[in-house]
């Protein structure tokens, strides 16, 4: 298999705006050639056609409150153009999206957010567990990594599955709505308020 530089995933995803691990996987199918490796991602409908190098510069904040006032959720969702901000799918998106957040309780956006002293902690917790199971030292740092990749499944947003519909992951509801305004559409930020529960 191809070795893939991490300074080679972040090129193609500035290039496409797609996540770190669908540019990596792209890259590797593709043996390190980015054109084919763009094209791979276009035939998955996550390549933002024409939109490499345009800024996300317009958007919507939405905002959502639940349980009489006492959880509230707001996310920037951005775009290339204010017209595609506006669009019934654009605005749909941002309303599912605080809605999820606000019952999904995510930590980050995507797994490459998760800062390193985070991870190291939940490896070293998970390596504890598995040893403490009677697990044997050849196995444990495999199964460690299974456990992370259920970690990210449940704390970043882009790899949760949607509260709506369990099926679909945010990060499969973001590649449509990109394929759809045919936008470099990026979530930006969210903040999650819950009374009583301290910073959320």
């Amino acid at each position: 298999m191809t070795t893939i530089s991490s300074e080679d995933v972040k090129k193609l995803r500035a290039e496409t705006g797609v996540g770190m691990m669908d540019c990596k996987k792209a890259l590797q199918d593709a043996g390190g050639d980015f054109a084919r490796a763009r094209q791979i991602l276009r035939e998955q409908g996550l390549e933002l056609m024409g939109q490499q190098g345009r800024e996300a510069s317009e958007g919507r904040i939405e905002c959502y409150a639940h349980h009489n006032g006492k959880l509230g959720v707001m996310v920037e969702v951005v775009s290339n153009t204010d017209f595609a901000a506006k669009s019934a799918d654009f605005v749909q998106f941002t309303k599912d999206l605080a809605m999820h957040i606000a019952a999904s309780s995510p930590r980050y956006i995507a797994q490459e957010d998760v800062p390193a002293a985070d991870l190291e902690q939940e490896r070293e917790v998970y390596r504890k567990q598995l040893e403490k199971e009677g697990k044997p030292a050849h196995i444990i740092e495999k199964a460690v990594e299974g456990r992370l990749n259920r970690f990210y499944e449940e704390n970043c947003l882009l790899k949760q599955a949607f509260a709506k519909d369990p099926t679909v992951r945010i990060e499969g509801l973001l590649a449509d709505l990109r394929t759809k305004t045919g936008e470099n559409v990026q979530i930006k930020r969210f903040a999650r308020y819950e009374v009583g529960a301290g910073k959320a």
